[in-house]
């Protein structure tokens, strides 16, 4: 529309909304070579994940781990590609989760609220969307990294990006970024629900909650993403009403030669095994969707430890994705929010 008593030329301006943007890791555009390192070498290069000086960490990345792992990663990708739709799972699932809170925001607010989805690493990009968003006319922008346990490598690194994208807008939005919701109660009873659908009321010897790892060295220089990962168990547990000691947590996706933190998952389920825990169910609180390192990683390279060192039952128990106890908790975060704006 154009405002009224502007001159004739006055640039078009779109009508006034608030927009809701969620975001999660990211994924490459294919299994390739080209396509993997691509995706790997923007995710590896931010000073967020790698923190190491960049005259010491570029050769690295570019001379050796950007020839080889593309090869490796790209391999375990085609395991668990969509190829209907040619896309990873986690680009499928967060597209749902997006068309889910987009209808429910609709009912609710109706047309002057706009849901997109981005993607830290990869596409669509952070900056893409939030361009898309502000032409569409967003005044004003909702943040909601898909990370239930906040850290730096995560929740920040997606909010910086937020941030940056802003820098590019001649008109900036107002912009609000939501906080973790690793101990809220309808997020615990979510995950609840998921392992009594997953294990139909049978309680497994363990439940393994597998997080994704981060540095040790990050947790002593401030990082709350250990202690937010342990809350999460420790509340899980109370709401399913569990004995202490059978909910374990562990860590996987170790990367490098630095200490990480631990229990490593990969280590502690075949420790577990050799224990005598020959049923075990694993499930990964901190992932809102289904991915390489829940498909592939858990499911394939974390069963093999388990069932190596003698184990036999082994569940996986699903991320939430879409489902709508967890689309119901981002619509609760989204609503606690967006107060004032809708």
């Amino acid at each position: 529309m154009t405002p009224a008593y502007a001159p004739a030329d006055h640039p078009r301006i779109a009508p006034a909304r608030t927009g809701i943007l969620i975001a999660n890791l990211g994924t490459p555009d294919g299994y390739d070579y080209w396509s993997m390192r691509r995706y790997l070498n923007e995710f590896l290069s931010d000073r967020r994940v790698i923190d190491l000086p960049r005259w010491k960490w570029q050769p690295i990345l570019q001379g050796i781990i950007l020839t080889k792992r593309p090869f490796s990663s790209g391999a375990n990708y085609k395991t668990i590609w969509n190829e209907e739709k040619g896309e990873s799972p986690l680009m499928t699932i967060t597209r749902d989760q997006a068309q889910a809170l987009r209808e429910r925001a609709t009912a609710e607010w109706g047309e002057q609220v706009m849901v997109e989805f981005c993607m830290r690493y990869g596409n669509p990009s952070t900056h893409e969307v939030v361009g898309r968003m502000v032409q569409a006319g967003c005044r004003r922008i909702l943040f909601l990294p898909l990370y239930p346990q906040y850290a730096g490598a995560t929740s920040a690194t997606a909010n910086d990006q937020l941030f940056r994208a802003l820098m590019e807008q001649r008109w900036q939005p107002s912009v609000r970024t939501c906080a973790p919701y690793f101990d809220r109660s309808d997020y615990i009873d979510a995950l609840a629900g998921s392992v009594e659908r997953a294990l139909e009321g049978r309680k497994p010897s363990r439940l393994v909650a597998s997080y994704h790892g981060m540095p040790k060295r990050y947790l002593t220089q401030g990082d709350p993403y250990h202690c937010q990962c342990r809350k999460t168990s420790r509340l899980l547990q109370e709401r399913l009403g569990w004995e202490d000691g059978i909910i374990d947590t562990s860590f996987q996706s170790v990367f490098g030669r630095e200490e990480w933190l631990r229990p490593y998952t990969v280590e502690h389920v075949a420790e577990l095994a050799r224990q005598g825990h020959s049923d075990i169910a694993v499930i990964s609180p901190a992932f809102a969707a289904d991915c390489i390192e829940t498909l592939e990683e858990i499911n394939g390279e974390i069963r093999e430890s388990f069932e190596h060192a003698g184990g036999k039952g082994f569940t996986y128990i699903p991320c939430l994705n879409d489902d709508p106890a967890h689309i119901e908790v981002m619509m609760n975060v989204i609503r606690e929010n967006i107060g004032g704006w809708v």
